[in-house]
């Protein structure tokens, strides 16, 4: 019932990640429509403030995404782990594989390992098709970049961005290309929250908060090198790692710190609690140091001199 209300139509579910990438570049276009009119920092509080309404109608229209009861069963585009275990090709992929640690046992032990094997290779397997189906999609849309970069769009797209006054002296659709820039960010967004609920096997509404996200990727770009689309790369996999293990971090950090206090001491207690705020700590510090010591970031922007 959950998919039927989406609308599933029992296509493959790789079409869905089009299909987002569709609907977000068609939201994009028409919030672009009503906002890009606007000056830079009404333009921030206008697209945040839409970004909250449209936050609001997936949580509250249950009639569309059932709401904060979230849409789950979700199918996945790579094998479920529990239909891996019980393929005899599976298991006989593995066996192959870990024959060295298989040789030296026989009977019942043979097959209580290779069973152990087969289920830790299986989950190992299921997270390969994903690193290989999101590669191949980031390797795609990083090559689009780059054309669009060298094209005589992308130099006029970076003549807007530096002087947008010269720009339209000289004839540019200065807001249609900002409306095209938005609508062509919104859709590979789109794109990646397809496959994000993809992953997950599930739509939780009630999970995404805007300011967030949108401060992470902020970060990513300006950490990355913005201007530059390999840098932009490696800032959001080197800003995603520290967002991930900056929590675990400082749990570890605090908990050697206040290694000579009493277990039941109330100070040791709420810094261990407030632990999962150094995530905006660490985000915070590695942003001030990237803009004082190299403020085009990891890989600046290359400026052709030529």
């Amino acid at each position: 019932m959950a998919i039927t209300k989406l609308g599933g139509l029992g296509l493959p579910i790789l079409l869905s990640w089009v299909a987002g990438g569709a609907f977000a570049a068609g939201a994009a276009w028409l919030v672009g429509k009503i906002a890009l009119g606007l000056r830079a920092d009404y333009l921030a509080i206008a697209t945040l403030g839409i970004s909250e309404i449209i936050i609001a109608v997936l949580k509250n229209e249950d009639w569309l995404t059932r709401g904060v009861k979230n849409v789950t069963g979700l199918p996945r585009p790579v094998p479920y782990e529990i239909d891996l275990q019980q393929s005899p090709w599976f298991r006989q992929e593995v066996a192959e594989f870990a024959h060295r640690q298989l040789n030296s046992l026989s009977g019942a032990a043979r097959e209580d390992r290779l069973a152990g094997l087969v289920t830790e290779y299986s989950g190992l397997f299921v997270k390969l098709c994903y690193a290989g189906l999101f590669a191949l999609v980031l390797l795609v849309i990083l090559t689009l970049c780059v054309l669009a970069l060298n094209s005589p769009w992308g130099r006029m797209i970076r003549a807007i961005r530096d002087n947008e006054v010269a720009a339209e002296a000289m004839g540019k659709d200065v807001k249609g290309r900002h409306l095209q820039i938005f609508v062509l960010g919104s859709a590979v967004v789109g794109i990646a929250g397809a496959m994000l609920v993809t992953l997950d096997g599930q739509f939780t509404p009630g999970t995404y908060q805007p300011l967030r996200f949108t401060f992470l990727i902020w970060v990513m770009v300006v950490v990355g090198g913005s201007g530059n689309n390999l840098g932009a790369v490696i800032g959001g996999f080197f800003i995603w790692f520290l967002w991930v293990e900056a929590e675990p971090a400082g749990t570890w950090l605090i908990s050697v710190l206040t290694a000579g206090m009493e277990e039941t001491s109330p100070l040791r207690l709420h810094l261990i609690d407030n632990a999962q705020h150094m995530r905006v700590f660490v985000m915070g510090l590695v942003l001030l140091l990237v803009m004082r010591f190299t403020p085009g970031g990891i890989l600046p922007e290359r400026v052709k001199t030529k």
